[in-house]
Formats: structure tokens, sequence, C-alpha cells
């Protein structure tokens, strides 16, 4: 049921192809048949996963890696105006397609769902392409981490419902025109390219208003920011509002979260009646993930029930509280939060799960630009742990900025009662935890970096 290829992605060539947003368009269009091409930075088990597709994967970046036939070279904000691939591209006068774009094209034609907020949308996405999936309803997906289920990040399915995660960091969400929109939240984040929380307001104010005539904003009634936008956009009388949360004027209610170890059990209020399942990540946000998945579901006209039930399937993503592995009686789970909103979130789930143990944190900061701001907020979250470790800053696409350095978050931890410290080597960083745990402890590494590496090397010194 899903349209053809555009005519700019029968042959596009991908610059940056194993990043998540990338990657996933990619998998799609190779699956729908096109000739896709593209380069990464290094190996990856994503890049063999595009070449078992057919897609044709360079490492490095290199001019003579653009095919001279290619459709359209797709990028995405982090690409650098000087990527040798990008100068090639212009003196050939090959078409250059954001990523955005091209997620956009691929939904044409479809009921779509555009799950969007400052946190939450791997996970939500994530919860609904499952449950869809477990309904036969065969949905293409695109998300921002890989499903633990199929292990992959994006699929092209035979139904007419394509699920998508929506990127409002650089405003590319407001290319989408979704059947329904969910807003798990909205906070300041994002410094580089927001300068205020009113900016952010406008922007999803746009994401709102490019909803389809008919369609349905699923929206927090808990959060403030989500609040303020829901007052924003009360107005469009071709919009139906629906909220979901604790607040008892909430649309779909959420009644009780009730922990159960690594997983909780969640019943909603919908039309006076109570419905009760299962979500098999603990905390109370990821609970309300769950809740806007199963709104969004019913705006589609899916049976409460059904959904229920099917996203009780959903078994997690990849980075979003997931068990790395149990040694010497020590659990290592792997955190993607890096915002102190998520860092708290995630903190608390895992301190409801280690009831009588102790949870450690190895943190590392995520982007120069983001400390700067947020800096002492993250530190203050670190004061749910017992005892952390904080890595220097991960730069990702950023150079360093002077003055900004994981010091920031550690002082304000310490300041707020925390057990820090720094390690400036983050090899030292296995045999240091291994040397803190104890039996029964959990160990928690957390940020959007390299840190994730981390998990596996702690597991081999608890072992030996």
């Amino acid at each position: 049921m899903a349209p053809g290829i555009p005519a700019a992605l029968e042959r596009p060539h991908f610059i940056g192809i194993g990043g998540a947003g990338m990657s996933g368009i990619a998998k799609i269009l190779a699956q729908r048949g096109a000739k896709v091409a593209g380069s990464d930075a290094r190996e990856s088990a994503t890049a063999d996963a595009l070449r078992a597709l057919g897609a044709t994967v360079h490492i490095g970046h290199a001019a003579g890696h653009l095919a001279d036939d290619a459709t359209s070279v797709v990028v995405s904000s982090a690409i650098r105006a000087d990527n040798p691939e990008l100068v090639r591209a212009a003196e050939l006068g090959i078409p250059v397609v954001h990523r955005s774009d091209a997620l956009a094209s691929l939904m044409d034609g479809l009921r779509a769902i555009a799950v969007a907020g400052t946190h939450g949308k791997t996970t939500t996405t994530s919860m609904l392409a499952v449950a869809l999936s477990e309904l036969a309803l065969d949905p293409s997906y695109a998300i921002g981490g890989d499903l633990e289920g199929p292990g992959t990040n994006a699929t092209h399915g035979g139904g007419d419902i394509f699920v998508a995660e929506a990127d409002e960091s650089d405003r590319s969400f407001q290319k989408y025109a979704p059947e329904v929109a969910i807003v798990l939240n909205v906070e300041l984040d994002h410094h580089a390219n927001y300068a205020s929380m009113d900016e952010i307001y406008e922007s999803f104010e746009t994401f709102v208003g490019k909803v389809v005539p008919g369609g349905t904003l699923v929206v927090a009634a808990d959060q403030p920011g989500a609040a303020e936008l829901t007052r924003r956009v009360r107005g469009n009388s071709s919009l139906t509002v629906v909220t979901y949360g604790e607040s008892e004027g909430a649309d779909v209610r959420v009644h009780k979260v009730t922990p159960r170890g690594l997983t909780s059990e969640v019943t909603v209020v919908l039309g006076g009646k109570y419905l009760t399942f299962t979500v098999s990540v603990p905390g109370r946000h990821y609970a309300h993930n769950a809740v806007a998945a199963l709104a969004a579901g019913i705006a589609l006209g899916i049976p409460a029930h059904n959904l229920a039930s099917a996203i009780g399937k959903y078994t997690g993503v990849k980075r979003r509280l997931q068990l790395k592995g149990e040694a010497a009686g020590v659990q290592v789970i792997d955190s993607y939060a890096h915002h102190p909103t998520e860092m708290t979130a995630d903190l608390e789930a895992m301190r409801g799960a280690a009831t009588g143990s102790r949870l450690l944190v190895v943190f590392q900061p995520h982007l120069f630009s983001r400390t700067q701001e947020l800096g002492t907020e993250m530190g203050q979250a670190l004061a749910l742990a017992d005892a952390s470790l904080v890595l220097d800053i991960y730069p990702a696409r950023e150079d360093p900025v002077p003055g900004v350095t994981s010091e920031l978050i550690i002082d304000a931890a310490q300041a707020a009662g925390a057990e820090v410290t720094a390690v400036h080597d983050k090899d030292a960083v296995p045999a240091a935890v291994a040397g803190m745990a104890k039996p029964g402890d959990l160990v928690l590494t957390m940020g959007a970096g390299d840190v994730t590496d981390l998990g596996p090397r702690i597991l081999d010194h608890l072992s030996s």
C-alpha cells in the first residue's frame, strides 16, 4: 500500500548513512527498491545491516564515494558545508535533500503518526511500532534507536500506517503532515538552535499546525510546557486534542502506576472504564509514554483493549534502560539520558528498582552547549545516585567551548550532596566500577555518546 519511490530518491547517496535517523530512511528506501549508497565515519553493525539490504556503504568521507549518477545527496543538520562529498555534489549539480524532507516523502499517502517532545520520542515511537506489528497491521516505522525484538530502527511495512520519530532539535519536524501528532513534553534544549522557550513553543506550534485537517494531537496534561502548548493550539477547529496523564481532567487518565521490578503495571481510565496493562520497562515516565502510544492508536480507530495488550509485548529499545548483563551479582544497565529531566526520570526509575541496593552511575555529558546551559541541573540529578563517575564531555558535532568542562556538573553535584568522581580516562572506568561495586548493586552507564561501549567492559571486569 506504500507509495513508490520519489524520483529524487531513486539513487540517493547518504552522507553519514550510519546515523540513527539517516540509516532508518536508507533502510526503508532500500526495502522499497531504491539503489542506496552512502558513507560513514566508521564500520558498524548498522553499516553491515544496510549492506545486507543491498546498499553500498563506504567508510570515510571522500569525493570519489559519490557516484556521478546519484539522484540526490541526503544530509542531516550535522553535516558540515566542507564535507568533500557535499562539495562534490555541488560540482556535479546533484540536488541536496535534508533528511527530514526525505522522511516526509516516505510518509506521503500513508496514515502518519509523528512522535515529538524533548524526551521520550524513541520509546513512544517504538511502543507504537511494536504494538501495531503485534496487531498484524504491518506498519512502516523510522525510530532513533534499534528495537530489541526486531533489532532494527526502521522498516518498510505493507500496511497503511507510518510511525515516525519527529525531531525538534533543528525544526525539521515541521516538514511532516501527520494524521496523529504526539507531544510528550516541551522543554528548552538544543541551545545551538533555540534561544528561548518562546522559540521552542513557536516551533512546536508550527509542527502541530501541520496535522492534517480532522487529525488529532495527543498531548501530555501534566507537563507544564505541553500544557502551555495545548493552551496555544486549542483554537484550531480542525484539530482534535486528546490529553493524557495523571491530571483529573485528562482525557486518558493515568490512575495508577505500580512498579514490578524492571517492569510496571499501568491502570488508565478511558470513558469511565478502567484498563490495566503491563509495560516491560521500569519507571513512571515510561508508563506515561505507553499511555501516549495507547491514545494515539485509539485516535486511529484501534480498539483500546487490543492496543493495551499489544503494548505489553514491547521489550525495549537499545540504550533506553537496557539491561546489558549481570556479573558477580551486579546488574549493568545502559541509559541514553543526557538532559537533566531524562536523567532524573531514569535515575528515579532505577532507584525504585534498586530497593536495598546501591545505584552507581557512569555519566558522560553530551555537547558543550548543553553542559554550559544545563550543567548545574545535570549535577543535581546525579544526587539521586549513591555514587557517580563523570567523564569528559562528548563533543559530537560541536567544537570545545572555553571554560566549559565536566567540572561544571561535578561542582553542582557535590553542592547537592552527591558523591562524584571525575574520570578523564574512559579506559579506566571498568576497573574503577569493578572496584566499587558489590553484589546486589545496579550500575548505570548514562549519556548519548560512546559511554554505552563501557557496559560490556564493566561486565568483563566484574567477571574477573
